[in-house]
């Protein structure tokens, strides 16, 4: 009986770095099957004495142990979101004459991952030591997180004095994160025969108090750190109705909230519950967000030597994204990685090569500088 051929991925520290974004993106790996991406990603990173790689379930872990003031960590998902008819990838030319890899993950965010890859086997002797984590279903239910996992089972895999997560920011810094809170805001009534639906109460009908309050709400731009986090309050699904001829006795509308990290995960609930006060509201999903901690000094090294490849100033990051769990650790961290967010997830994912071979330039310049 044949048995499948295992991935590979080419030699991490010879190839193009933009050759190994197109291989890790050809290694299926929408979340949940992770496996294959995980045993190539382990084979090549073990191929390097410098490395101790160490493995639980899908996540991988690589690391220096040279005897360093300071470590830091760079980490980032191997998952996708399911396949689109994008795999395997392809070189394209865009109008304005750019080259682009095209294909799923590589913005969200396999071209980060390749560029971590890249490094983790090319810098030998880096300035600090450092951790690289290579982490499983980041793009589905939180409580399955590798690195969530890794964080509650292995703490010590992922400690270090300040983290960068590959998360695709268009190759500028992006400092913390927005938390995020979601509710479930209901309304009751009473069923009919919508043939006489005097005889009942709408509760479809009655939840447009709460679509009043959200078209009313006025969310907030909040200085944290010297970045400014947009805020937002949206209502994100509406379900109610039993039959299409009947009154229906009850409606649920989800809400979202996106607040800026100084507002602890409480304060964003009693906020939510202020908003809709006489409704039933109940939360389904809380996490608070990541100061940007910028002030401090390993950060403040991190962005003059990024930007002084890339060029730009660091910016907020709106959405959820893991350097929260940095956060709750007491480890300041950053987003930084190439592709443009607005494509993640998008059936059109693509990224520029000259931006995938920047970030790895400038992650370089800072892990090397004075090694």
């Amino acid at each position: 009986m044949s048995t499948a051929t295992p991935a590979t991925l080419p030699d991490l520290a010879t190839a193009d770095v933009v050759d190994l974004a197109a291989a890790v993106c050809d290694i299926a790996s929408v979340s949940g099957g992770e496996t294959a991406l995980a045993d190539a990603v382990a084979v090549a990173l073990a191929a390097h004495a410098h490395l101790e790689v160490l493995r639980d379930g899908d996540a991988v872990v690589a690391r220096t142990s040279l005897g360093r003031e300071r470590r830091v960590v760079v980490a980032g998902h191997i998952d996708t979101v399911p396949i689109k008819g994008n795999v395997p990838t392809w070189r394209a030319v865009a109008d304005d004459g750019t080259e682009e890899l095209w294909g799923r993950g590589t913005v969200d965010m396999k071209g980060g991952v390749a560029v971590a890859l890249h490094l983790a086997a090319a810098l030998t002797e880096p300035r600090w030591d450092v951790t690289w984590v290579f982490y499983d279903h980041e793009e589905v239910a939180s409580e399955l997180n590798g690195l969530g996992r890794l964080v509650r089972l292995h703490p010590d895999w992922v400690a270090g004095d300040l983290a960068v997560l590959g998360e695709p920011t268009a190759g500028g810094i992006e400092g913390g994160c927005n938390g995020t809170l979601r509710a479930e805001v209901s309304t009751t009534g009473r069923t009919a025969h919508s043939a006489r639906g005097w005889r009942g109460v709408n509760a479809v009908h009655a939840a447009a108090g709460i679509l009043d309050r959200l078209n009313e709400y006025e969310p907030r731009e909040v200085d944290v750190d010297g970045l400014v986090y947009r805020e937002g309050l949206n209502a994100v699904r509406v379900t109610g109705g039993i039959a299409d001829n009947m009154i229906p006795d009850s409606c649920v509308v989800t809400v979202n909230y996106r607040f800026a990290p100084s507002t602890t995960p409480a304060q964003a609930e009693a906020h939510v519950r202020e908003v809709f006060a006489g409704y039933d509201l109940r939360v389904t999903d809380l996490a608070g967000g990541a100061r940007p901690g910028l002030d401090d000094p390993l950060v403040a090294g991190f962005v003059d030597a990024v930007t002084g490849v890339t060029g730009g100033a660091p910016g907020p990051k709106y959405g959820w994204t893991d350097v929260a769990r940095f956060a709750e650790l007491g480890v300041p961290a950053v987003n930084f990685g190439p592709g443009d967010p607005m494509l993640a997830h998008a059936d059109d994912e693509r990224c520029p090569v000259d931006q995938i071979r920047t970030c790895a330039l400038a992650l370089r310049a800072w892990l090397a500088q004075g090694a």
